[in-house]
């Protein structure tokens, strides 16, 4: 068989003496020798209930052959999205699993495709579930007999937390935009429509450009779509009219890559010089199939100013691209281009029209993408990202040497020494803050954990204090606030048979103050930290959770709210949380996050979507006397890493909403209830202090 044919085969009622065989087939084996050359080989790997191996060649049951390699599977295994990496000019889509507690023996597998990857990813994760309890033998979430099906639609696997719809798109393209008061709708051609942002920001130059997007529906696969979309070679001419060339500057990671590209615009090009861009390009899969695609533009000492190109700017920009239900059998996806670009050169202050032309120019991509594929077979696609060249300026261009096209072919091995982790593993289908006119009064049930008991007594909100300022006024800057918590929703009591979802309305607890460090080191255990609020709680006899959100970088960040209650109700989910093991808290541990003002690349980065943070980064659970500190290191996963990568640089100019949950999975658990909820304003990185810590 040829190396790009990779067969699976899923296996039933094939037992051994221990465990049941899930999957099985061949895949590529990625790594790199001690010399630093990378290698692949195809090897054939066998999943069962409790083992992942993988063998030189597929075993005979009736001669059994040792493993090569094997690891054991359980609650505290993880699979890491290495996201895509080169080998001799072919992209492998790599994944790599591990256990937290033994993190140096893990196995890496690699596939040419996404879609052979993502089957493998999702039946080593329903194994992993299993093993927590999560998820029944058959592979559906295990809430109640009801739902035995309900978990399954399209041949693809539901897992433990919302996948209310795997289309949570499907009538978008009939819909108005939410945002009425931002956008000017316009329609161009059939069925292309254009928006432009009305509101103007003060942060931006003066000849950066207002951010348009295009939508359009293509009758296409997410997978197919994307891959042409990451493609800078020929094909780009065929359906991007505003491409000219592009190359590979420096492969960051699996998801990051920094690029090279020059454009193609026919606006008077006798009179106007050509531009080129330097950028990042971020991408990464959600849970419900979609993926997105952000650019932003960054200088890179190796892609310096081109002789006789004008080096444009993005602000913002990249593809949204999600799947629609399909129609008369045909696969249809929803494409979103948004581009926010300041094109430079002395013309464009006087010449607007060149800016909004060529910016129109750009985003008719989407139409060139629908006619791709009208025209195009897609089962005849390479089942592979297609390769780029590489980019490296010379020294001597850099001295002023007389070329526009000084790249070489060279290889950059991507930094295998860069601590790569999960993808962030968003169990949930998109959800939005609902405007503030449209909040309804929660008429959820409370159960019988609800807040009657918690209210018998007011909190002594004396004597709690934060470095980081509390103010509740709307233009507010550099503090945080409460957010209403009728703001997020969370699942109902009759979830588990409708998929309903309610305004949490009032948290379990209360939020009374925020710390905001740095340090040269990682921070943890700040509950320890004397004169905290956690020990202020303690004092006062009530009951708190510290949680710790730490940003890597040359200076660590750490970002600690402080929720207390006076007592925790026994037998509540929220108790045994608090004191259950690491694999349950993992499991149970919510976010749902919110970028109500911010750029549209901060927006998409972000997202919308809630985040059983366990399954996506590193967590460090402390348990006190009378607390719980929670230390989410988001260091540890290379998707988040690239989040902060976007948004530290514009922070001050963002708010962002957090609301912090257990999730419910069974009746008796549901409604779900917030733990709390937060509201930061227009942070200043250099408003953090140094924290004293007590031993």
């Amino acid at each position: 068989m040829s190396v790009c044919a990779v067969l699976f085969r899923r296996v039933s009622g094939m037992s051994s003496s221990s465990s049941t065989v899930v999957y099985e087939g061949w895949m590529v084996r990625h790594g790199r020798r001690k010399i630093g050359r990378s290698f692949i080989h195809m090897r054939y790997f066998v999943l069962e209930t409790r083992l992942l191996s993988y063998f030189k060649r597929k075993p005979q049951h009736k001669m059994p052959k040792l493993p090569i390699k094997s690891l054991h599977i359980d609650g505290n295994c993880r699979v890491e999205d290495r996201g895509l990496k080169m080998h001799h000019g072919h992209m492998l889509y790599v994944l790599s699993v591990y256990n937290k507690r033994e993190k140096h023996h893990r196995i890496t597998m690699a596939a040419f495709n996404i879609q052979e990857a993502l089957i493998w990813k999702e039946k080593i994760e329903m194994v992993i579930d299993q093993q927590q309890g999560v998820v029944s033998p058959d592979g559906n979430t295990a809430f109640s007999s009801s739902q035995q099906n309900a978990g399954v639609e399209n041949g693809r696997k539901s897992s433990s937390s919302d996948r209310d719809s795997q289309y949570s798109h499907e009538e978008e393209e009939e819909e108005e935009d939410n945002h009425r008061s931002l956008m000017r709708r316009t329609t161009i051609g059939n069925g292309l429509r254009i928006f432009e942002e009305l509101q103007d920001v003060d942060y931006l130059a003066r000849s950066c450009s207002r951010a348009m997007k295009a939508v359009g529906v293509v009758e296409a696969s997410c997978e197919a779509i994307f891959q042409l979309v990451m493609s800078m070679d020929t094909t780009r001419f065929e359906w991007d009219c505003s491409f000219q060339y592009g190359s590979l500057v420096e492969e960051v990671d699996g998801h990051t890559a920094i690029l090279y590209h020059r454009l193609q615009l026919d606006w008077f090009s006798a009179f106007t010089w050509p531009r080129d861009l330097c950028y990042v390009r971020y991408w990464r899969r959600n849970d419900d199939g979609s993926y997105v695609v952000l650019f932003q533009s960054r200088e890179h000492p190796n892609c310096g100013p081109q002789p006789g190109f004008v080096r444009a700017h993005i602000e913002s920009g990249g593809f949204n691209i999600s799947p629609l239900k399909s129609r008369n059998g045909r696969v249809r996806t929803q494409v979103q281009h948004l581009m926010q670009i300041d094109l430079k050169g002395w013309g464009v202050g006087y010449l607007p029209s060149f800016q909004q032309h060529s910016l129109l120019h750009m985003l008719n991509s989407v139409a060139g993408l629908r006619e791709w594929f009208s025209q195009s077979d897609e089962s005849q696609i390479l089942p592979r990202i297609p390769v780029m060249d590489n980019m490296a300026l010379s020294v001597s261009s850099k001295k002023g040497k007389k070329t526009q096209d000084s790249t070489v072919q060279t290889s950059l091995p991507a930094d295998e020494s860069r601590h790569s982790t999960v993808e962030e593993e968003s169990d949930e289908d998109e959800e939005f803050l609902l405007p503030e006119s449209e909040l309804e009064p929660s008429t959820r049930e409370l159960d019988a954990d609800g807040l009657d008991e918690e209210d018998s007594g007011e909190i002594d909100f004396s004597g709690f204090s934060g470095n980081l300022r509390r103010d509740d006024r709307d233009n507010s800057r550099d503090c945080w606030r409460i957010s209403d918590g009728n703001n997020f929703r969370v699942r109902s009591k009759n979830f588990i048979y409708d998929k309903s979802k309610v305004p949490a309305g009032k948290p379990l607890m209360e939020l009374v103050a925020v710390d905001w460090f740095k340090d040269v080191k990682r921070m943890d255990h700040v509950a320890k930290r004397k004169g905290c609020a956690v020990q202020v709680a303690a004092e006062k006899g009530l009951f708190s959770l510290a949680i710790n959100l730490q940003v890597p970088g040359t200076t660590n960040y750490s970002m600690v709210f402080y929720f207390v209650s006076k007592k925790l109700i026994p037998n509540s989910l929220l108790q045994r949380f608090v004191d259950g093991d690491d694999e349950f808290r993992n499991s149970r541990f919510k976010l749902i996050p919110s970028v109500p003002k911010g750029s549209w690349i901060v927006r998409q980065s972000v997202g919308s979507t809630p985040c059983l943070l366990g399954k996506a980064v590193d967590i460090t659970y402390i348990r006190g006397a009378n607390y719980l500190e929670i230390d989410v290191d988001i260091g540890s996963s290379t998707v988040a890493n690239g989040v902060l990568g976007l948004v530290c640089g514009v922070i001050t100019t963002l708010v962002v909403d957090m609301a912090f949950l257990v999730q419910g999975h069974t009746y008796e658990e549901l409604p779900e209830r917030l733990i709390g909820a937060v509201r930061m304003s227009h942070i200043e990185l250099s408003s953090a202090v140094v924290p004293v810590l007590e031993d």
